[in-house]
């Protein structure tokens, strides 16, 4: 009897456990649901999908070339299998893990259920170095650095499929007028990881924190890990690969691959969190910090950074090149969730939400552990309050990025580009509809860090932060990779890595 792959976050055919078990056992039901209430949520985009449906097309196109081809169903999944089920009879099914919003959990819940009501077998397999039931964080690194060894599995040489009807492929979300959208689907994927590891990647360490330089020195596979086009193993192995047989004398290749490996590290560390508590998408890591902020934010001041007009340069900038393009590198990711947090004083949920959305890349397990430490509610790691004025001065010295995403700001002279409230010509901004800053920035930094760190002080809180420290602070791998995310801010600045530069946009 043939048994159903489900496919969903991992659409390729090399390195998947699911798929090489199931073809072990005989004949195969390929099978992609698109499910329209996933596409309603608010977490969810245009820009997502258009990725997605690229890739499951691409899947698609793979399954043909080996004279098969993808069930694709749309509706409902619980409902999808059981028709499936009463028309081929399969009485076995096998997937991957995913650890993705509560909307994704609740929905595999109900699936499992579906299986033990129906006497369906439903096995599900890791994919990458993310435990499910984990009992501890003090053997985690052992346990990622075990499976990122073991051979990538090939694309199974004897794949036989069973034939049944399909639904047309859906458009369930206008694509966003994206100006640079990434391509999905494998083909793409490899593709960019080539140009990575020959070309772009020399650079990386260097170059990754600039907005105007990350866009092509990071490696920008981010999306195609997030929908598994590419297996976060096979990444690691390619570039261990490379790293072993030595990159052309282009300076700079060494540091930069030990940098991306150890960011891999990361990517999995921060999933790990959300898979050991997935309730992090709604309540603060640190119970304390509930109701630090209003629960309702400031309608205006929302509405302000969401569009790019809070007055402030390089945020708004930022945030106008990430609705353009669907991306943008992560110091500038965590200087947005850092004003919307502290100077704003915006709680962490409804920015996080409208981040999700506009990251073609979105990945539950990082974006909710990293909204929640860039907004300062971990109550394990030291708060950043980025200073906007000095990021731009630093990251975009000759204000090259900032014009290009504020053209109303074309007269400013570049001392004054960052902070153009200082300039004698400010008034003049105001009849080009840019606006006065929202803050004063000095003064809100001030405020915010003063609650902090009030709050850090509070009688009791100490209990819960042991709590957060035992549940999902990371400890030092046997590889000396140190990954410790509660460190002192003098310990860190000697680690290989300092988990507030963690490039979860890779």
């Amino acid at each position: 009897m043939a048994t159903l792959v489900w496919f969903k976050r991992d659409l390729r055919l090399a390195d998947h456990p699911a798929l090489a078990n199931a073809c072990r056992s005989g004949a195969i039901i390929p099978l992609y649901v698109f499910e329209p209430d996933y596409w309603r949520l608010e977490d969810s985009s245009g820009r997502q999908f258009h990725f997605l449906r690229q890739s499951v097309l691409d899947l698609r196109g793979a399954l043909r070339a080996r004279g098969m081809d993808l069930v694709v169903r749309t509706g409902d999944v619980v409902d999808v299998l059981s028709r499936l089920e009463a028309r081929t009879g399969f009485d076995r099914m096998t997937s991957h893990e995913e650890t993705g919003n509560a909307w994704t959990y609740a929905r595999d819940r109900r699936v499992a259920a579906w299986a033990r009501d129906r006497g369906v077998t439903w096995q599900e397999f890791a994919q990458c170095g993310v435990v499910r039931r984990l009992a501890g964080r003090d053997a985690w690194g052992e346990q990622r650095h075990r499976f990122m060894s073991t051979p990538v599995l090939p694309v199974p040489h004897s794949m036989t499929a069973v034939i049944t009807s399909s639904d047309p492929v859906p458009d369930l979300c206008t694509p966003d007028p994206l100006t640079t959208p990434q391509t999905g689907g494998r083909t793409a994927g490899l593709q960019v990881l080539y140009s990575f590891l020959t070309e772009r990647g020399a650079q990386y360490r260097s170059s990754m924190s600039s907005p105007l330089t990350g866009a092509r020195a990071c490696s920008r596979l981010s999306p195609h890990l997030a929908f598994g086009t590419l297996s976060v193993r096979e990444v690691v192995q390619a570039t261990a690969a490379r790293q072993q047989e030595g990159p052309p004398g282009v300076s700079g290749w060494h540091g930069s691959l030990r940098s991306f490996q150890s960011r891999l590290a990361w990517r999995d560390h921060f999933i790990q969190k959300l898979e050991d508590e997935p309730g992090i998408e709604h309540h603060p890591m640190h119970r304390a910090y509930a109701g630090l902020r209003p629960s309702v934010p400031d309608a205006a001041r929302l509405d302000a950074w969401r569009k790019g007009e809070t007055g402030v340069p390089f945020v708004d900038a930022c945030m106008r090149s990430l609705h353009a393009t669907g991306w943008i590198n992560f110091r500038m990711r965590a200087m947005l969730t850092s004003f919307a947090a502290y100077h704003l004083w915006l709680d962490w949920r409804a920015p996080g939400l409208h981040l999700a959305r506009m990251f073609t890349d979105y990945e539950p397990g990082i974006h909710w552990s990293q909204i929640q430490m860039q907004s300062g509610t971990t109550g394990i790691n030291t708060p950043r309050i980025y200073n906007p004025v000095k990021q731009g001065g630093d990251q975009d010295p000759e204000g090259i990025f900032t014009r290009r995403w504020l053209p109303e700001l074309a007269d400013v002279p570049d001392r004054h580009l960052q902070a153009p409230w200082l300039w004698d010509g400010a008034g003049r901004l105001l009849d080009r509809a840019y606006p006065a800053p929202l803050v004063d920035l000095d003064k809100a930094g001030r405020a915010a860090r003063d609650r902090i760190w009030a709050l850090r002080r509070a009688p009791g809180v100490r209990d819960e932060t042991a709590r957060v420290i035992h549940r999902h602070a990371s400890r030092k791998d046997q590889s000396g990779l140190f990954v410790n995310d509660r460190a002192p801010a003098r310990k860190r600045r000697k680690a290989s890595v300092d988990p507030a530069q963690l490039s979860f946009d890779l």
